[in-house]
């Protein structure tokens, strides 16, 4: 019964989650906009902002899933937080690069 309420309140925590992690650009980002050549700000500004999404949402899934694993493996606390953090670690190497499409790549490659 435990691990069943553990297990909803980690999905609870991704729905809460997701919308408060709504991305936004850093100065350095927003620099990079600034640098880009004038056709391509915007599509250098929507490529970034996908990255970052696809980050976040990546870390996120992670993070719920080393949990959910942690759980149903039958881990103490301190085992599942370090599944979660695991997991979080690798959805967000995973979800940055599935954040994008062959264009945004081709766009930031050519506005660095």
């Amino acid at each position: 019964m435990k691990r069943v309420q553990m297990l909803a309140a980690v999905a609870g925590l991704c729905v809460v989650a997701s919308p408060v992690m709504a991305a936004s650009l850093n100065a350095k980002d927003r620099a990079r906009v600034a640098r880009a050549a004038p056709r391509d700000r915007d599509d250098v500004r929507y490529c970034l902002l996908q990255g970052k999404k696809g980050r976040d949402k990546g870390t996120v899934i992670g993070a719920a899933g080393g949990a959910g694993v942690g759980v149903l493996a039958g881990g103490s606390l301190g085992e599942t937080l370090l599944g979660a953090g695991a997991g979080a670690l690798a959805g967000r190497v995973i979800g940055k690069s599935e954040g994008t499409n062959s264009e945004c790549d081709r766009v930031l490659a050519r506005n660095p």
